[in-house]
């Protein structure tokens, strides 16, 4: 695989990371019931065909997704790969979710994540999301580069902000990444943020390529119509009608063009959101062995101009 620095940083990563959101088992925003088993060799296949980086948070599954990376790295023979998680969502002993990006919070969400981790320091530490006052994101902010600066974390990054946000952090310190959702049914990130990214050397992680699962074309009707009640997708407007039919259209497309090079939809959606110059890399979520198998070709895999054409010509 080609790797990449990302943004400023040490960090040379593969363009496909191991996402952990589905690992992390039922929360308020899961996808359900998870084994951690099949969590585990899902981790270690993507390790051994070379992914090497993994993408948590500490809000998923409650924390249960960080143990669960941890679990699977301790019984890893070969070299640990870069371990990135977030902050910024907490829970009470309830699991009700709540927002908080004041310092007192982020020290404590960093040092239990370290040690559900097991780890000394995080390779990318990013704030999940922004708080609705400025003022607290800019806060948060700082507690990330006092962190760096203590030798907690080695890089901080930001998930899900704005051009505007990126800017008002960057007077505090600099970003070395912003992860934001991106894939052929959320585009709106090209406009601005990309071109911004690309032109300040910001690290770009896109999140969702497969759109939750949407464009891995093992999405049906009848399986949109049976997922579990525990699942957020079922509340998600893209699996609901009158968007489902367009996605599932969509999905053919991609569907045509890998059958003429032997790879799957979700490698060919990946692929589609690698295309673009500003990414380094987009996040795979798995949820055993085979899914890993069934997207590690993105990786490697080129669309053609005419290919990216035919399916942005329908759009």
């Amino acid at each position: 695989m080609n790797t990449k620095n990302l943004g400023i940083s040490d960090l040379i990563i593969t363009p496909i990371g191991f996402g952990a959101w589905a690992v992390g088992g039922p929360w308020q925003f899961g996808w359900g019931k998870q084994s951690d088993d099949d969590s585990m060799a899902a981790i270690h296949r993507a390790l051994e065909l070379g992914i090497n980086w993994i993408d948590t948070a500490a809000i998923y599954g409650l924390g249960h997704s960080e143990q669960v990376v941890a679990r699977a790295l301790r019984n890893w023979p070969g070299k640990r790969p870069y371990v990135f998680t977030k902050c910024g969502m907490v829970w009470n002993e309830k699991g009700e979710v709540g927002y908080s990006l004041h310092s007192k919070s982020i020290r404590r969400e960093c040092e239990a994540s370290l040690r559900r981790l097991n780890l000394d320091v995080i390779d990318l530490y990013q704030i999940h999301w922004p708080a609705d006052d400025l003022a607290e994101t800019l806060e948060g902010w700082a507690t990330m580069a006092e962190l760096q600066n203590e030798g907690k974390v080695r890089w901080i990054g930001v998930s899900n902000f704005s051009v505007h946000e990126l800017q008002k952090a960057r007077e505090i310190a600099s970003v070395t990444s912003v992860q934001p959702p991106y894939s052929l049914i959320r585009r709106e990130i090209e406009k601005d943020l990309l071109p911004f990214c690309q032109r300040e050397g910001i690290g770009v992680i896109a999140y969702s390529p497969m759109a939750s699962g949407l464009l891995t074309g093992a999405m049906t009707r009848q399986r949109v119509a049976n997922l579990p009640a525990d699942d957020w997708r079922r509340q998600n407007p893209e699996f609901q009608e009158p968007n489902l039919s367009q996605n599932l259209t969509l999905v053919e497309r991609l569907r045509t063009i890998g059958a003429r090079h032997g790879k799957s939809t979700g490698e060919v959606a990946i692929a589609w959101t690698l295309r673009h110059p500003a990414l380094t890399g987009a996040i795979g979520g798995a949820r055993n062995a085979k899914q890993v198998d069934g997207i590690i070709g993105a990786a490697t895999f080129r669309l053609t101009p005419d290919e990216i054409g035919e399916i942005d010509a329908e759009r």
